[in-house]
């Protein structure tokens, strides 16, 4: 997997560069970001992916110093099931977040 990073944006894209996962996020007022959502090519689902996806984007967020919440379902369970992994990178408003999926760039 080829990793870009891009500002609001990591994802994956295979030797033709085509997509195979992505993650969004935005900064809040506060310096937080919220990872709005999550995606898988459907020919990688079902094989970990996302969950290789969200541990590229903890790392980035460990190494850039940011703090995430989620409103994307996904990153919010596995930010909830990896906080003992990443205690630095959980914002104390987790428990607080709305959860909803973005489809079509809309919650």
């Amino acid at each position: 997997m080829n990793w870009n990073y891009e500002k609001g944006r990591i994802y994956g894209t295979d030797d033709k560069g085509e997509l195979m996962c992505e993650t969004t996020f935005i900064r809040r007022e506060n310096g937080d970001v919220n990872i709005d959502h999550t995606y898988v090519n459907p020919a990688l689902r079902g094989q970990g992916i996302a969950g290789k996806m969200m541990t590229v984007v903890a790392e980035y967020f460990r190494k850039e110093g940011y703090k995430a919440a989620a409103t994307c379902s996904y990153a919010n369970i596995w930010l909830k099931r990896h906080e003992k992994q990443y205690p630095d990178i959980v914002s104390h408003a987790m428990d607080d977040q709305a959860v909803a999926c973005k489809i079509d760039g809309k919650h």
